[in-house]
């Protein structure tokens, strides 16, 4: 079983975000495999060991994204693949058709990625890229199981669950409590550096900039306002009443 698996390297969620000029500050920051997308690399390597095969990891995305892929890799999976160029400057609809041209010469059972990024929360790139190869699509999947040509999932809907069957290749978005995510070993991390790892640019993908130019433009980016401090209101219940009433309108512009 080819089983892929699409992922992104963001910052650790244990960072302090800094924006500087209307940009976040990658300054001596530290980046990670996007949480989802370890849950996506897991399961894969779940399969692969209860059905054999092999484990390949993509990423698209700058130079320093080799870093998480390195990681899937000495997690276990067999080889990893970089879209990266410099003339790549694009959004979730650019990056979508750069995987769908990766994808589009490959031979795949199953495609897995994350329910979303920790960093932009889109969670548009596997759903594009799923329309694009004319793929099933399940999404926030919580337990999966491939039987044959077709997998069961089920899928977090909101609070309830949805079991939902599907016919493979199929695309499939992981939701945190689909697994654990198991730890690099040392073995894992030494054999990694001599697993195959390829690079390619939009000429290799037969792609042009205009085929990945961005259909959204960011307009500006800063940190929410600093919290107040909170206020204790004096008075009877009445009074306090009338003067929360009175701060929501004035102030807080909550109520008209």
């Amino acid at each position: 079983m080819n089983v892929y698996v699409i992922l992104k390297q963001t910052f650790d969620t244990e960072e302090k975000i800094v924006v500087r000029d209307g940009e976040v500050d990658e300054e001596g920051v530290k980046f990670t495999i996007n949480p989802y997308d370890e849950y996506a690399v897991e399961e894969a390597l779940r399969l692969k060991e209860q059905l054999g095969g092999s484990v390949t990891v993509v990423s698209a995305g700058p130079p320093r994204a080799a870093e998480a892929l390195r990681t899937a890799l000495a997690m276990g999976a067999d080889e990893a693949v970089l879209l990266s160029d410099e003339r790549i400057r694009t959004d979730e609809y650019g990056i979508a058709r750069l995987l769908a041209a990766y994808f589009r010469s490959r031979t795949y059972d199953l495609i897995l990625g994350g329910n979303f990024s920790v960093d932009n929360g889109a969670g548009q790139v596997a759903v594009r890229l799923a329309k694009l190869l004319d793929l099933p699509h399940v999404g926030s999947v919580t337990r999966l199981s491939v039987s044959g040509n077709r997998a069961t999932a089920e899928r977090d809907a909101e609070g309830d669950t949805e079991t939902v069957e599907v016919p493979l290749p199929a695309l499939f978005t992981a939701q945190q409590g689909l697994n654990d995510p198991r730890y690099p070993s040392l073995p894992g991390i030494m054999k990694a550096k001599k697993k195959p790892f390829q690079q390619l640019g939009l000429d290799e993908l037969g792609l042009s900039e205009a085929d990945i130019a961005a259909k959204t433009e960011r307009i500006s980016l800063s940190l929410p306002p600093e919290r107040k401090a909170g206020r204790i209101l004096q008075g009877s219940p009445q009074e306090q009443a009338c003067e929360l009433v009175h701060l929501l309108k004035t102030e807080a512009k909550a109520i008209p």
